[in-house]
């Protein structure tokens, strides 16, 4: 065998992925056939549950810091009003007390992909540019893949294979593994503009009679994104000029351009391939699944791609656990990408359909629902856990198992929230650990302690059951920040029962209280 694992493409989720098998310190090979890191901001929103990942590998405060948060998001007419909005929605109010990070955060691709490599090189780790897949095979024991350079082949052997080699995916082609969908046909633009009015922080969606136009920060130095729907004379041509647009995108949004330093028109796509798995190869990002960029979904989906299979590759490689935990990545990741696909198939269609329907959904539905969304604690904190992806859970999983108060095996692991030690600082450990909130049973923590697990303790106070939690309950959480068991009453047969059918194996770290 050369090497455990060999990852094709060095996009946001296959670079999560290398990071994820260097913290576990595995071995492997990464290569794109690209000539080095992506040069357009093409992906830019951060949702929260992404920086949460980051979090846990010790660098969310440094890409915050790095991109523009995005606080609110306003909703206006299209008539070039700026002071008429239709609803304007606060993710400082929406997210409170869910997630330590409650807002989107903006923060292009190209600078999050060299961002990526940094932290990545500070682990050993390397891409390896313009070299090219070009096939593999592989049998119940290993995988042969064949990559070419400079026009030279190199066969490589190893023992898993991950394509994040994005939508025309060899790795997915190899496989012969369908990829059903489809194309919009609305025709959409994007330009990266600075304005003469200065720079905008907030998100601005104008809903216009005709066109849809969206302006987005991209970069403290001033850099805006304009996406919008071509209008529909423009629509049968590809060589439109962004001079064609400009005019009508600064009268729906009340601005003006100074400079346009990038402009070009596409077509969205809507995909999610039929298996995410087949032997020793996986799919994962725009390998498996690319959607409508609605709610700025598609980039942090991959990068969770890449958190779920990362982990669980280290410890089946290192035999810490058994190797049919693996079968829980299509189980737990390809579920979530078709729900996501429908979920923002039918609220993009809606908005940018032409005609009655596209004027009622843009002026009268959806103003409407985003304003009763955000009238009540409830809705808004609904509201904040889809967009953020805070509401991602796995309660389906045959990872998954018990419920103590609100929580349940396969959900997020609740946030605490911020008055008092924080939960979430512990998952740095990167590896399986209990918690417990309340009091620890004597023999319980003697049992988590002689399985070699890491034990938190937190005191019975009311941010705990406003969390969700129940009193005394215990926790198994996974590496990735997901609870794995819950135990209401700190049962040991229970633990050891979800020990032994996973054959799970710990680290040995002495038991701590937070």
């Amino acid at each position: 065998m050369d090497i455990p694992v060999l990852i094709a493409g060095a996009g946001p989720t296959g670079l999560n992925l290398a990071l994820s098998l260097a913290h576990h310190g595995v071995p492997f090979r990464m290569f794109s056939d690209a000539s080095g890191p992506g040069e357009r901001s093409r992906a830019m929103v951060v949702q929260a549950r992404t920086l949460e990942f980051y979090h846990q590998l010790g660098f969310a405060q440094r890409v915050v810091d790095d991109g523009v948060i995005i606080d609110t998001v306003h909703l206006r007419r299209g008539d070039g009003s700026a002071d008429d909005d239709l609803a304007a929605i606060h993710f400082a109010e929406l997210g409170r007390d869910i997630s330590p990070y409650p807002f989107a955060l903006a923060y292009p691709q190209d600078d999050h992909e060299r961002f990526l490599l940094d932290r990545l090189g500070e682990l050993g780790g390397k891409v390896e540019w313009q070299t090219k897949l070009t096939d593999f095979t592989q049998d119940d024991h290993s995988v042969s893949a064949t990559v070419e350079r400079n026009g030279r082949a190199e066969t490589i052997r190893c023992a898993w294979i991950c394509g994040c080699d994005g939508a025309h995916s060899q790795v997915r082609e190899s496989l012969g593994i369908g990829f059903p969908g489809g194309t919009y046909e609305q025709h959409f633009f994007v330009a990266d503009v600075r304005l003469e009015r200065g720079f905008e922080r907030d998100l601005i969606i104008s809903l216009g009679d005709k066109v849809l136009t969206l302006l987005f920060p991209v970069r403290p130095s001033g850099m805006q994104r304009l996406i919008g729907l071509v209008p529909p004379e423009l629509t049968h041509r590809d060589d439109i000029r962004f001079e064609e647009i400009q005019g009508l995108a600064e009268e729906q949004l009340n601005l003006r351009v100074a400079a346009c330093d990038w402009f070009s028109t596409y077509r969205v796509h809507h995909r999610v391939a039929d298996r995410f798995r087949v032997g020793r190869a996986f799919l994962l990002g725009d390998a498996g699944h690319i959607h409508s960029p609605a709610g700025g979904q598609g980039m942090n989906t991959g990068i969770g791609d890449a958190v779920n299979l990362g982990w669980k590759l280290a410890q089946v490689i290192q035999r810490r656990v058994t190797p049919d935990l693996l079968s829980t990545y299509e189980d737990e990741r390809i579920g979530f990408a078709r729900s996501l696909v429908s979920t923002t198939d039918r609220a993009f269609t809606g908005i940018v359909a032409g005609g009655l329907l596209g004027e009622f959904a843009r002026h009268i539905f959806t103003p409407l629902v985003l304003s009763i969304a955000t009238r009540t604690s409830s809705a808004q904190h609904a509201l904040f856990r889809l967009v953020s992806q805070t509401r991602i859970h796995y309660e389906d999983s045959p990872l998954s198992e018990g419920s103590a108060g609100n929580v349940s095996g396969g959900d997020r692991l609740p946030w605490l929230g911020p008055n008092g030690p924080s939960n979430f600082d512990s998952l740095r450990l990167l590896d399986w650990q209990v918690q417990i909130y309340g009091d620890a049973d004597p023999a319980f923590a003697a049992a988590v302690e002689s399985l070699g697990l890491p034990l938190q303790t937190f005191p019975w106070e009311p941010r705990a059951e406003k969390a969700g939690f129940a009193e005394n309950s215990a926790v198994l959480i996974r590496p990735d920040g997901y609870v794995a068991l819950a135990l209401p009453n700190q049962e040991i047969q229970k633990l050891h029962t979800f020990v032994d059918r996973w054959s799970l194996r710990f680290p040995g770290v002495q038991s701590a209280a937070a």
